[in-house]
C-alpha cells in the first residue's frame, strides 16, 4: 500500500463521482470513488475538484495502462499495404505448417496520430502463441496527411483486403479470419463487418460504438467530431456511414466486450448496442468484464485477457 495524491470530480459522462489517482504510473487516471478512508482532503480554489491523500494498493483495479508503453515482442515481419508511411501491419506467425486462423487487429486511440499500433502488439502476441496468426494493422489517423474520415476507414478495408494477397505465401487461412478493435478500433472493425460482406466474424473490445452517443457526451474533448470533420448537424453523411450503432450487420457474428470499470468508452455504449441489433435480429453477444478497466480487455496480464483470449479461440474454431 502506498500514499496517493488524488482528486475529486464529477466527469461530465457518469453520474458517479469519480477519483483521480496519481499513484506512480505516470499520470493521473480515473476509477469510481467509494467510501474510502481518507488521512486529510484540502479543498483547492472554488470548483468541485478536491485534493486528497489516501491509501492504495498500486494493483488496484487491475489498472494496465502501462501497456501502451511497454514495448512488445518482436513481429515475424512488417508489410506495407500502401504506399503511405502509414499503411503497414504487423505480422505474427504461430508454429506449424498452417493454414493458421487470422486475427486482424485494429488499435484504439480515438482515432488520434498520438497513438500507434506498437501498444497492440502485446495481445498480438499473446494470441499468436495460442495458434492464430495475426495482422495488427496500423493506418492513418487524425493529425495524419489523409487521416480522418474517409482516409481512415479505407485505410482499414485496404488492410484486410491485403490479406488474401500474403495468405498463400505466410499460410494464413483467409476463410477463418476474426476482425477485432479495441476502442476506436472496435468502431472501425464493426464499420468494416457492415461495408465487407466477407467479413463473418469481429470482437469489439470497449468500443466507441455509438458515434452520436460519443458526440453527446464529449468523449475525449469531442474526438470523434476530430474524426469525423465536423457535429453530425454539418456533416450528417458522414455519421450515417461510420456509426455502428445505425449500420446494419446481418452477416456477421459480433461479440461486444466491456469492462464495468471502464472510465474512458461508457460501458453503456456497447450495452445499448446490443440490445439495439438483437432487436433487429442480428448475431450478437455482449460480454460484460466484472472488474476490468479500459485497459485490462487488451492486456495479456490481466485477469480480464482469459475472457478476451476464449471469445476470440471460440470465434476462430480453436476451442
Amino acid at each position: 500500500m502506498s500514499a496517493c495524491l488524488a482528486f475529486i470530480e464529477r466527469p461530465h459522462f457518469a453520474a458517479d463521482v469519480v477519483v483521480g489517482l496519481d499513484c506512480g504510473w505516470g499520470g493521473p487516471f480515473a476509477v469510481p470513488f467509494f467510501r474510502s478512508s481518507i488521512a486529510k482532503s484540502k479543498r483547492k480554489g472554488a470548483g468541485s475538484i478536491i485534493w486528497t491523500w489516501l491509501a492504495c494498493d498500486k494493483n488496484v483495479g487491475g489498472m494496465s495502462e502501462d501497456i501502451l508503453t511497454l514495448p512488445p515482442p518482436a513481429a515475424d515481419a512488417r508489410l506495407a499495404y500502401g504506399t503511405d508511411p502509414n499503411q503497414f501491419g504487423d505480422l505474427r506467425l504461430p508454429q506449424g505448417s498452417g493454414p493458421f486462423p487470422v486475427v486482424m487487429n485494429i488499435h484504439g486511440g480515438y482515432w488520434r496520430a498520438k497513438y500507434d499500433l506498437a501498444h497492440a502488439g502485446h495481445l498480438c502476441a499473446a494470441l499468436t502463441k495460442k495458434g492464430c496468426a495475426t495482422w495488427n494493422l496500423e493506418y492513418r489517423r487524425v493529425g495524419n496527411p489523409g487521416g480522418g474520415w474517409p482516409g481512415t476507414f479505407e485505410d482499414i478495408a485496404s488492410g484486410y483486403r491485403f490479406l488474401p494477397q500474403i495468405a498463400k505465401h505466410y499460410r494464413l487461412d483467409p476463410a477463418s479470419v476474426v476482425v477485432m478493435g479495441h476502442s476506436a478500433g472496435g468502431q472501425l472493425a464493426l464499420c468494416l463487418a457492415s461495408h465487407e460482406p466477407s467479413v463473418k466474424r469481429v470482437i469489439s473490445l470497449a468500443g466507441v460504438v455509438d458515434l452520436q452517443q460519443a458526440f453527446t457526451l464529449h468523449l475525449s474533448s469531442d474526438a470523434v467530431v476530430d474524426f469525423l470533420g465536423g457535429p453530425p448537424k454539418d456533416v450528417p453523411d458522414h455519421y450515417q456511414d461510420a456509426d455502428p450503432m445505425g449500420l446494419a450487420i446481418p452477416q456477421a457474428r459480433q461479440v461486444l466486450m466491456h469492462g464495468t470499470r471502464d472510465d474512458v468508452v461508457p460501458p453503456s455504449l456497447s450495452r445499448d448496442y446490443v440490445e439495439k441489433k438483437k432487436k433487429a435480429n442480428e448475431d450478437v453477444t455482449f460480454v460484460e468484464v466484472a472488474g476490468a478497466d479500459h485497459f485490462d480487455l487488451i492486456d495479456p496480464r490481466s485477469v480480464a485477457w482469459a475472457k478476451v483470449e476464449a471469445q476470440v479461440l471460440k470465434l476462430v474454431g480453436q476451442v
